[in-house]
C-alpha cells in the first residue's frame, strides 16, 4: 500500500529486543554496572571485527575520537586533515584538543575523503589525517595510508558508521594507528550509547585506558591527567548481544541495497569501489532535480528519508572565520553532495513490501517538480 494512508516506513529502526533487555537486567542485578566484566568481554569480542586489534570501550563515538587525539598528544599549532562532508564531531574533536581542522574535498562516488585533496592540503604543521568511512563505505585507505606514510602522518579512522566494512579484505579500524566506532542507537549496531577504539599499538591502548578513567588503572593511583569517558556494563552487555547479530544484519542491509539498486532509476544510486565492502549504514542517493520536492513527495508516500549533511562542517558557525564567512576552502564535490543527497531506508527490519514501496516512491519522487 502506498499513498497518504500508507504505514510510515522509518529511515532507521533501532533494535531493542528481548535479548538486549535481558542482558541489561542481568547486569543491573549483578551490581557490577560500570567498567566491569561486560566491558572487558565486549572489548575482546569486538576485536574479531578489527583483525584482532586491541579494543578500548568508551561512552561515545565522539569520545573515541577525542581520546585518540589526546593520547597522540595533538594540540595547538597542529593541523589535522578532515573531510567537511561529515558529522560535526569529526571536526569538533580536533578543536577540542586545540588543533586546527583542515577541510578537504570528497570523492563523488564514495562520498569519502579524496586522497589527492589530502596530499594537496599537507603543510609542515600537518600531524594527522582523519578519513571518515561515510554511510558505511570505506574510504580509499590504500591511497590514504600511502600518503600518510610518505609524510609521516598519523591516520585516525572515523568508522562511526562502518562496523564491518572493509577494503581489499582489511576491515575498517585496522588501517590506521586507531579506528573509532560509535554505538549510537541508529548505527548498524548499538549499545544504547557508546564507542570503541581499535589500535594495533599496545602502548597506545594502555594510554587510552588511562585517559578514559581519570588517568588511572588502579583506584587512586593516577598516572596521568584523564577524563571520565567510561562505558557502562549495561551498555557493553547490550553491545555484546548486538555484535552477535551484526553479520546477519549487515548481510540483510546489503541484500536490501542490491534490490534498491536494481529498481531505482530516477535517482543516482550508491556506487561501491572495487574491493570495497559497503555496509550501508545509509542508502544515499543523489537527486537529479528538485531535492525539496523529492523529499516532500517521499513524505507524502510515507517513506522516511533524511539529508546527511545539508550543511558541510566548514559552513557551520563554529568553523567560520571571525568575519562570519567560511575559510578559503575549495570543496566543489562537498558542496554538490550537500545539495543533492537523500538517504532512504535500508535497515534490516524492512519487508519486501517496504522495499518495493521505497523503490517505487523513489522513482516517483525523482521526477517530482
Amino acid at each position: 500500500m502506498s499513498g497518504p494512508n500508507a504505514e510510515f516506513i522509518p529511515p532507521a529502526r533501532p533494535v531493542i529486543g528481548e535479548a538486549e533487555i535481558e542482558a541489561a537486567v542481568r547486569v543491573l542485578r549483578s551490581g557490577m554496572v560500570v567498567q566491569g566484566p561486560e566491558v572487558a568481554a565486549f572489548e575482546q569480542e569486538f576485536g574479531d571485527l578489527v583483525a584482532g586489534r586491541h579494543c578500548v570501550a568508551v561512552n561515545s563515538g565522539t569520545s573515541a575520537l577525542h581520546l585518540v587525539l589526546m593520547a597522540l598528544g595533538f594540540g595547538p599549532g597542529d593541523e589535522i586533515i578532515v573531510p567537511s562532508f561529515s558529522f560535526a564531531a569529526s571536526a569538533n574533536v580536533v578543536r577540542l584538543v586545540g588543533a586546527t581542522p583542515v577541510f578537504v574535498d570528497i570523492e563523488p562516488d564514495s562520498f569519502c575523503l579524496d586522497p589527492s585533496a589530502v596530499e594537496a592540503a599537507i603543510t609542515p604543521r600537518t600531524v594527522a589525517v582523519m578519513p571518515v568511512h561515510l554511510y558505511g563505505h570505506p574510504a580509499a585507505m590504500d591511497r590514504v595510508s600511502a600518503i600518510a606514510e610518505r609524510h609521516g602522518l598519523a591516520v585516525v579512522e572515523d568508522a562511526a558508521q562502518a562496523h564491518g566494512a572493509a577494503l581489499g579484505g582489511t576491515p575498517v579500524g585496522a588501517f590506521g594507528i586507531a579506528g573509532c566506532f560509535s554505538f549510537y542507537p541508529t548505527k548498524n549496531m548499538h549499545s544504547l550509547e557508546g564507542g570503541m577504539i581499535s589500535t594495533g599499538d599496545a602502548g597506545l591502548a594502555r594510554t587510552l585506558r588511562l585517559l578514559r578513567n581519570q588517568g588511572m588503572e588502579q583506584r587512586y593511583a593516577n598516572e596521568i591527567v584523564g577524563a571520565n569517558m567510561r562505558m557502562t556494563d549495561v551498555a557493553a552487555a547490550i553491545g555484546r548481544v548486538q555484535l552477535r547479530q551484526l553479520a546477519d544484519w549487515t548481510a540483510q542491509r546489503r541484500v536490501n541495497a542490491k534490490f534498491l539498486d536494481s529498481q531505482i532509476s530516477s535517482m543516482v544510486t550508491p556506487s561501491v569501489a572495487d574491493s570495497a565492502m559497503h555496509v550501508y549504514h545509509q542508502y544515499t542517493v543523489r537527486v537529479r532535480g528538485d531535492r525539496d520536492a523529492a523529499q516532500k513527495r517521499l513524505n507524502e508516500l510515507g517513506i522516511g528519508n533524511a539529508v546527511y549533511y545539508p550543511t558541510p562542517i566548514h559552513r557551520l558557525a563554529p568553523f567560520l572565520n571571525e568575519d562570519g564567512k567560511p575559510g578559503p576552502w575549495d570543496l566543489p564535490e562537498t558542496e554538490r553532495a550537500a545539495a543533492e543527497v537523500i538517504s532512504l531506508p535500508v535497515h534490516p527490519s524492512l519487508s519486501q513490501d517496504d522495499l518495493e514501496r521505497i523503490a517505487d516512491g523513489a522513482n516517483l519522487a525523482g521526477g517530482a517538480r
